[in-house]
């Protein structure tokens, strides 16, 4: 499965589970398993490291310890549709991992920022002064 133009899957790391699905739809509900649970090898597909790295910190608590990505659908009433749905998630995460964050860079504050914050210390402790006592009592 191709997800990004250098990125694809292999389609046997993707293992299909199909559930009941809750809310509207009546006897369907209980007849017809709808939702999908898309589950995908992260630890063993062929994705560079640096994104399977920032893969695990974007999917969170949907990634198990064993390196499988667990993608949920269920809001749709046919499988068919919760299955794309499900795939687009993956493509969408796969993507969002893929970009490679923008290093920060650091910068000096500027000399009107520095003032500013120098003025606003000498307000705030001349009004600590004014509060305190004179010990003229």
């Amino acid at each position: 499965m191709q997800l990004t133009p250098d990125i694809s899957i292999d389609d046997a790391l993707l293992r299909w589970e199909f559930v009941r699905s809750g809310g509207p739809g009546g006897q369907n509900v209980n007849k017809v398993s709808t939702a999908v649970q898309l589950r995908v090898d992260v630890a063993a597909s062929s994705l560079p490291a640096e994104v399977k790295r920032r893969l695990a910190t974007l999917a969170g608590r949907r990634l198990t310890a064993d390196g499988v990505l667990v993608i949920d659908a269920r809001t749709h009433r046919s499988q068919v549709q919760n299955r794309q749905a499900a795939l687009e998630r993956l493509a969408a995460l796969i993507a969002q991992a893929a970009v490679r964050p923008k290093p920060r860079r650091a910068t000096q504050p500027t000399a009107a920022s520095r003032r500013r914050r120098l003025d606003t210390k000498k307000r705030h402790g001349q009004t600590k002064r004014l509060r305190s006592s004179t010990g003229e009592e």
